[in-house]
């Protein structure tokens, strides 16, 4: 999703491939579909569209994906997003 973006090369997002058992629920819950499921292993299709809501790392059963959420601001994003696809302001309070 290029046109939702925070910051490039700062996302804290990181995989750890040893870990992954390729469950698929991290690409399943992420907003920007950033990652799927290759060789049996999850993979970052496009880092620095992480907006670090979190949802891929506590969903991921094993730990395998860490990231610090509220660093890339992802309130504001969504809000952003919403706005897009609606019209309507909405105020996160973010930022």
């Amino acid at each position: 999703m290029k046109e939702f973006r925070y910051l490039d090369k700062v996302a804290t997002l990181q995989l750890d491939t040893d870990k992954c058992i390729g469950c698929g629920a991290c690409a399943e819950v992420c907003p920007h579909r950033i990652l799927e499921v290759r060789d049996k292993k999850a993979a970052i299709l496009d880092f620095d569209a992480c907006m670090e809501c979190g949802a891929c790392w506590r969903n991921c059963p094993v730990e395998a994906i860490t990231v610090t959420p509220g660093v890339g601001c992802a309130s504001y994003l969504i809000s952003v997003w919403l706005h897009k696809m609606t019209g309507k302001q909405v105020d996160t309070g973010c930022c």
